[in-house]
């Protein structure tokens, strides 16, 4: 697998599809205490590579009010999130194919205030919609907002594994820590993983995440384990700047390569 390349992963045959995929098995919220830590394109490219991986996966676009995954990939939605939320069509009707990817799409929409603010019934109802559509699927993806609002908890607390991306930035840090306190609290049996992102070096990116882990074992007496460092790469904002995936744009580059050993990583530990 590992000398494989795009081209001959893209013909895999995909991997089966389990009968008894319990409620949130295989559904992966993607969440950070603060926006600009690289969240929704680490969404998208785990995405990506899990799809060349033999993965059925979808991407859910759960950052209500403030969706950009289809912009990334400059994709024109018909439908969207917020025509399921008014009751026009149903949640299986706004999945959409990402040609450039090999994954399906559930897109957002952006400045819609009544979507981060939709009451917890109505939140749970969209979590239940959402949980029988996976069965579906190998992989759910769900990019959540920035933050620990009531609309990302709820979501983020319907995944079985969360990971939690951040960068070296002290903000980003003490916010990373608050949202993984506030779920530990809340959700006690999601499995929380830690991502870095944008790290100037491998090392610098394990330092980054050993101040974490120690805030994580001295106050809340837990131990997330790393899930992968992502390396500083300047094809990442040339790739978002063409709105392609940045595996098809630079297959061989260090942040497609980290992404892609994170998504092998998540495969093998089940």
């Amino acid at each position: 697998m590992e000398n494989q390349t795009t081209e001959e992963l893209k013909v895999m045959p995909r991997a089966p599809l389990s009968r008894s995929v319990r409620k949130g098995r295989n559904m992966i919220a993607v969440a950070s205490g603060k926006g600009g830590v690289g969240k929704t394109w680490f969404s998208i490219t785990l995405a990506h590579a899990l799809s060349l991986l033999k993965q059925k996966t979808l991407l859910f676009d759960g950052d209500l009010g403030l969706a950009n995954i289809d912009i990334q990939l400059g994709l024109m939605s018909k439908y969207d999130l917020g025509s399921v939320v008014a009751g026009k069509v149903t949640l299986n009707q706004v999945v959409q194919q990402c040609p450039k990817g090999h994954f399906d799409i559930i897109a957002g929409r952006s400045g819609s205030a009544g979507l981060a603010s939709m009451p917890i019934g109505r939140l749970q109802i969209l979590g239940e919609d959402l949980s029988l559509l996976a069965s579906s699927y190998n992989k759910v993806i769900l990019d959540m907002g920035a933050g620990v609002e009531k609309p990302v908890r709820i979501l983020s607390g319907m995944a079985e594994k969360i990971i939690v991306v951040c960068t070296d930035e002290p903000t980003s840090l003490t916010d990373a820590y608050a949202f993984i306190k506030i779920m530990t609290m809340q959700y006690p049996k999601s499995e929380i993983n830690l991502v870095v992102n944008q790290a100037n070096s491998l090392r610098e990116g394990q330092r980054t995440y050993d101040t974490l882990l120690k805030a994580c074992n001295n106050f809340l007496k837990i131990n997330p384990p790393l899930l992968g460092i992502i390396r500083r790469d300047t094809r990442v904002r040339d790739a978002i700047r063409n709105q392609t995936p940045i595996i098809n744009r630079y297959p061989t580059s260090e942040a497609s390569e980290d992404v892609i050993a994170i998504a092998k990583r998540l495969l093998a530990n089940g």
